[in-house]
């Protein structure tokens, strides 16, 4: 199992290459990069795709500037050591593969520079927004597995009666229900209308609602904590934090719940079929040894496969929307932001980590396969 481990560990490296490699490419061709971002605030458009939306023209003016001086948006009238000053400012003043090399070399220390519009290194921005989706998703992982595995065993046991009817519709809307707008049904029914306004959605109250903290709330809207966290108690710390992460991690679980109580159920009914199952019962076991003695180590092991998947699917899928819609400053909000704004080191910063957490997720799952059922070798697998 060592060896097998640590050929996964140096796989590592290699597939992060590949990610960051095909990114990078991606990039090259994505229009709108950081210096036509700067041209355009300094034409003050806002954005380089702020110009189509009203305000100054320039910043969305044609791709050439006057006399083909300059391939960006927006840099008519600018001279052209000044466009040459800001490709130098950005890195652009490089070949391609020199500044792809020179990342990978930084990133291999943990080094990823400093964003491009917010003035503060790119680890310290990670490193702040980070434990906000390590949470998001780590809860709604654990909460979704300990109500699915029960609920799915009982499910396989009852199979075919009236709470196995009555439940799998449940379980089939909740599946049927996007994350998104869970949140938002959370939001309507546990949050005052004159407390909450979502982000892009303020149309849908009179008068443009917005947040007013004055108000009571059954749930909070904003954040992980409230403002005077620092000086609570130890176990009022404790209460703060479970109230402010009730709503999103229900937001995020609903999904995640209903595929893997159906997936421990099938998983069950496949197992209990078997002929190791009867010979255990006719050698007089309790049902109870037999499911959980028995079936419950071969049963599991589909189930504990997808752990990286569920954990990865409201990590990296569910984390963006929950984090905009429960104003989490989350690591997929910190990622989406700096995607619209073209600061490409927190773009591939971000990406970085992603790919990393997702890695050694995977190989945690190996783990437990072997934890649950000591019988699988993946070294005699590979050989």
């Amino acid at each position: 199992m060592g060896s097998y481990i640590l050929r996964r560990l140096l796989l590592i490296p290699v597939t992060l290459f590949g990610i960051m490699l095909v990114n990078f490419a991606l990039v090259q061709f994505v229009p709108g990069g950081p210096v036509e971002q700067a041209i355009a605030r300094i034409q003050g458009g806002g954005d380089v795709f702020g110009g189509f939306a009203g305000g100054n023209n320039d910043a969305g003016a044609d791709t050439m500037s006057q006399g083909g001086q300059s391939e960006y948006v927006g840099a008519r009238g600018l001279p052209p050591e000044f466009i040459a000053e800001l490709e130098k400012e950005f890195g652009f003043d490089k070949p391609p593969v020199e500044r792809f090399v020179t990342m990978l070399g930084n990133y291999m220390m943990f080094d990823f520079g400093n964003s491009y519009f917010r003035s503060i290194s790119v680890i310290d921005l990670i490193k702040e927004k980070l434990p906000v989706s390590i949470t998001l998703g780590l809860w709604s992982t654990l909460i979704a597995y300990m109500i699915s595995i029960p609920l799915g065993i009982k499910k396989a046991v009852r199979d075919g009666s009236r709470f196995d009817t009555w439940t799998s519709g449940a379980i089939i809307a909740a599946y049927a229900i996007p994350g998104f707008l869970f949140a938002i049904l959370l939001l309507v029914l546990f949050v005052p209308a004159n407390c909450f306004r979502i982000p892009g959605l303020a149309d849908l109250w009179p008068g443009g609602a917005t947040y007013n903290p004055t108000c009571y709330e059954l749930f909070p809207l904003r954040g992980l904590t409230s403002d005077n966290f620092d000086q609570l108690s130890a176990w009022d710390k404790v209460k703060d934090y479970a109230w402010h992460i009730t709503l999103p991690v229900l937001a995020s679980t609903i999904s995640a719940f209903a595929t893997l109580t159906l997936l421990t159920k099938n998983s069950f009914l496949d197992e209990i079929k078997k002929h190791y199952v009867m010979t255990a019962r006719a050698k007089g076991l309790s049902e109870r040894k037999v499911l959980y003695g028995h079936v419950f180590r071969n049963a599991m092991l589909i189930v504990i496969a997808g752990f990286p998947a569920v954990f990865i699917g409201v990590f990296f899928g569910s984390s963006l929307i929950i984090e905009t819609i429960f104003s989490l400053d989350g690591l997929g909000r910190l990622g989406f932001e700096a995607a619209v704004a073209r600061d490409y080191p927190i773009v591939f910063g971000t990406l970085f980590i992603f790919g990393l957490i997702g890695l050694v997720v995977s190989i945690i799952s190996d783990l437990m396969y072997v934890l649950v059922d000591p019988r699988i070798d993946f070294e005699k697998r590979e050989g």
